[in-house]
């Protein structure tokens, strides 16, 4: 087993299988040694996680909906290589869109959710990562946040 299944496995988490996307898009697309992921909405109980940052939901909610996208990108990623997480080399780039309202300014705590856990399962050197964390006027469906990634792969 990859030190990466092996934390997720000490984290309790199970992978989720890749979703079916929603509109006209793939779930990744591999080019040479990088992995691109296409956006993920935050969901809860398999249902869009909808909320507005700011207005119905503050940045530990956020926080929380970040963590739930990161496993549905890491279930993505496995998908996208095999089931072996362990050829991950880097984690490249995160980037968060979170629905909030004008006046809210904690997207970069709301991320943080993702960013958290991609450490703990790749460990600092491969886990840590360049970022975007954006305020939007909305996400599809209504979901809180919707998060993309990127990662060099073996």
């Amino acid at each position: 087993m990859s030190r990466p299944a092996e934390r997720l496995q000490a984290l309790g988490i199970t992978l989720p299988p890749v979703a079916t996307p929603a509109a006209a898009y793939v779930p990744f697309v591999r080019s040479g040694n990088l992995v691109f992921l296409s956006g993920h909405i935050a969901k809860k109980d398999g249902k869009p996680w909808v909320g507005q940052l700011g207005l119905t939901m503050g940045t530990e909610d956020g926080q929380a909906a970040a963590r739930a996208i990161a496993i549905d990108l890491l279930g993505t990623l496995a998908a996208a290589l095999g089931g072996d997480l362990g050829k991950v080399r880097r984690i490249v780039k995160v980037m968060s869109l979170v629905n909030s309202t004008p006046t809210f300014t904690e997207q970069h705590l709301v991320t943080n959710g993702c960013s958290n856990l991609l450490a703990e399962v790749f460990g600092p050197e491969v886990g840590a990562h360049a970022r975007s964390a954006f305020g939007v006027a909305q996400v599809p469906l209504g979901a809180c946040v919707e998060i993309e990634l990127i990662a060099e792969v073996a």
